[in-house]
């Protein structure tokens, strides 16, 4: 071979190895805000990777979803069973802020209400806030043995049933349609309305463990950030913050409010 006619052989590859660099240095963090109805309004953290040329990081995180467990925004151990949806509808400088997207029920508490010997009553219905949200409830109930019954099982026929789910029906669709969602979601949470199913359903076979097992957000309006603040304003009817502790008034005037991230 004549020398210097394959000047490529010398050399390495083309590039050599790239510098392998923590993904994460490239990342921020972001806070979630929770609507104000609950007790607990920072509920989370959130990754993005930082704003880069046409990329927005804050364009990138509208629209996420969490999934949160009610008894850590209510701080009450006893709501465990509930799940609530959360979607980031608006980022204010590193704070995103959360709207209600839809509710659940945990596997385990479901997985304990079924038993043998005994009918499920199931019925679901859509409807559409005043506020113009379309919401899709789905409600369980099982059928209940009665004090002074002989008998080993509780099956209800099934013209019962269907009588049964038209209550449900009913009860999901006047408590859907008669206010905006926020009143709704209020509902949702004090689950006072399985209650109310029962009580009506008694005259034609009694029933126990209602529950609105699920709730979905099919349709939302066009986006209006002054809804969405009105969500996340103090509501002193459901959150009770309690009388001032002495002293704090003096601190609040020294501290200045910051910028809380970027503008």
């Amino acid at each position: 071979m004549a020398v210097g006619k394959n000047k490529g052989l010398g050399k390495g590859k083309k590039g050599g190895r790239k510098k392998t660099t923590d993904p994460f240095l490239k990342k921020e963090w972001y806070k979630l805000i929770a609507p104000s109805l609950f007790a607990q309004k920072d509920c989370g953290r959130t990754l993005i990777t930082k704003t880069q040329g046409t990329k927005i990081a804050s364009e990138g995180l509208k629209g996420r979803v969490f999934e949160l467990s009610l008894a850590d925004l209510q701080k009450n151990e006893a709501l465990a069973h509930r799940k609530i949806k959360l979607c980031i509808e608006d980022v204010q400088g590193y704070n995103c802020l959360l709207n209600f997207h839809g509710m659940d029920m945990t596997r385990d508490k479901l997985c304990s209400l079924i038993r043998k010997k005994q009918s499920i009553v199931e019925g679901n219905v859509d409807c559409r806030t005043t506020d113009g949200y379309i919401v899709r409830m789905f409600c369980i109930a099982f059928t209940k043995q009665q004090s002074n019954q002989i008998k080993n099982t509780c099956y209800a026929k099934s013209a019962q049933i269907r009588a049964i789910r038209t209550k449900m029906v009913e009860t999901m669709t006047e408590l859907g349609t008669k206010g905006d969602l926020k009143s709704l979601v209020k509902e949702l949470i004090s689950d006072h309305i399985g209650d109310q199913i029962v009580k009506q359903a008694s005259s034609i076979f009694p029933i126990k463990d209602c529950y609105i097992r699920k709730v979905k957000v099919l349709k939302k309006p066009k986006f209006d950030v002054t809804e969405l603040m009105e969500w996340h304003q103090a509501d002193e009817k459901t959150a009770d913050t309690g009388k001032k502790v002495e002293g704090e008034e003096e601190k609040e005037e020294t501290a200045l409010a910051g910028s809380g991230g970027r503008l």
